[in-house]
């Protein structure tokens, strides 16, 4: 889990496209350039026996097809958004951009196109001598190699890019991961919260939006400088407003709270439009949601993806049971967390599904299964919740559902009654 917000901010400016392709732009330049430092290394006999002079027109072929071909890439790529988008929903479409597949294979494209084009103009110049012609040459079949490879494995990505299933199986990447760090460390290392302590002052944000990032090793510092507790109230998701406290700050010193350390703490916090996955393992089960209700709108009307996300929620808390306890000593004893309630995971997943889909008697009874999966896991921790949400889905179904036998054929499969 990256508790630091400058490693974070890192972290995800990698996953954009235009970083990915600005350095495979910088090392085509690059490896079109070495060829003039390499050159005068080259004895002249070489160049002839290897035929080098034919870099020209081998150049020339790379730099008019690259950049048709990364057009077309590029294109694709926005057709398979706007199709994740439609179909499933438009919170996932950040995953198909973040592909590291497509990312590569465009970068590929774009670095190439680059490389023959700076040695077409290094070329025309003058710049190479007959070594570096030579060291070009060769250069150029293994970039034609890296072409071809990498355009095998686009063309097989192409098959899958876009679809539904592959859509919920990289959301269900990312929720995974998402609780999985979440188990591992479910407090971010802080302390347990408590009561609130009197006379704590809150901090609450400049801005509207929600909280996407704690910076934990930061708040923890600043709780040491200025002799602190921290108490958060409010987790990676949690939607924020200049009128909502997101922490309570108690000095042990006596004096009010500085303006430059309530900064400090806020600028700890980040805040942005929209939530993402990193520290945030119900946001994941919430993608999965909305992808299920989207099948079950009358427009699109396919039940069998609504299905394949039930199974799909059932493997992701399922991680629950294996939770590990807390940590005996805190590693941010001054920063004090409030745990996810594990209700709150079960209502973001099933309660949309069973509304959207209490009209259809397949979707009941999955779910049904679904929720006993959950209840029968070792150690009983979801059995309450998941018979609860089995209760209120079964009330639901069985007053949406019109024709009894489908009525009775739902209380059968049931593993709860009313």
């Amino acid at each position: 889990m990256l508790r630091s917000k400058r490693l974070w901010q890192v972290v995800r400016l990698s996953r954009r496209l235009w970083v990915r392709a600005t350095l495979y732009c910088l090392a085509g330049v690059a490896t079109a350039l070495v060829a003039v430092v390499l050159g005068p290394f080259i004895p002249e006999d070489m160049t002839r026996a290897f035929g080098a002079d034919a870099v020209d027109p081998i150049l020339t072929i790379i730099a008019s097809s690259m950049l048709a071909v990364t057009t077309f890439s590029l294109s694709t790529l926005v057709a398979a958004s706007a199709a994740a988008a439609s179909g499933a929903t438009p919170r996932a479409t950040s995953l198909l951009l973040e592909d590291t597949t497509a990312q590569r294979a465009l970068s590929t494209f774009l670095g190439t196109f680059l490389f023959s084009l700076v040695g077409l103009i290094a070329l025309h110049a003058g710049l190479y001598g007959g070594g570096g012609r030579l060291v070009l040459f060769l250069v150029t079949l293994g970039v034609i190699a890296v072409i071809v490879l990498t355009l095998l494995r686009w063309i097989d990505h192409l098959s899958t890019l876009g679809r539904i299933s592959e859509t919920i199986d990289r959301v269900k990447t990312v929720a995974i991961s998402g609780m999985r760090d979440h188990l591992e460390d479910p407090l971010l290392g802080g302390a347990p919260a408590g009561l609130l302590p009197a006379g704590a002052a809150p901090v609450s944000p400049t801005g509207v939006g929600y909280l996407q990032h704690v910076d934990m090793p930061r708040l923890q510092a600043l709780g040491e400088a200025g002799d602190l507790d921290l108490h958060l109230v409010a987790r990676a998701g949690t939607f924020c407003s200049p009128g909502t406290p997101m922490i309570y700050v108690r000095t042990r010193a006596t004096g009010e709270l500085e303006p430059k350390v309530r900064q400090a703490i806020l600028d700890a916090l980040t805040i942005g439009p929209r939530r993402t996955f990193e520290q945030d393992p119900r946001f994941g089960l919430i993608v999965l949601a909305e992808i299920a209700s989207r099948a079950l709108s009358p427009a699109v009307n396919d039940p069998g993806t609504a299905i394949d996300v039930l199974t799909t929620m059932v493997e992701v808390l399922a991680l629950e049971p294996t939770a590990n306890r807390l940590r005996d000593v805190p590693e941010f004893p001054r920063v004090h967390v409030p745990p996810l309630a594990l209700r709150d995971m079960f209502e973001d997943a099933f309660l949309p599904i069973a509304r959207d889909g209490a009209g259809n008697v397949e979707i009941g009874i999955r779910l049904q299964k679904s929720l006993r999966a959950l209840a029968s896991l070792p150690g009983g921790r979801l059995h309450t919740i998941a018979r609860e949400i089995a209760v209120a889905s079964l009330t639901r179904g069985l007053e949406s559902l019109t024709f009894e036998a489908d009525r009775e054929r739902l209380k059968r499969e049931a593993f709860v009654e009313l």
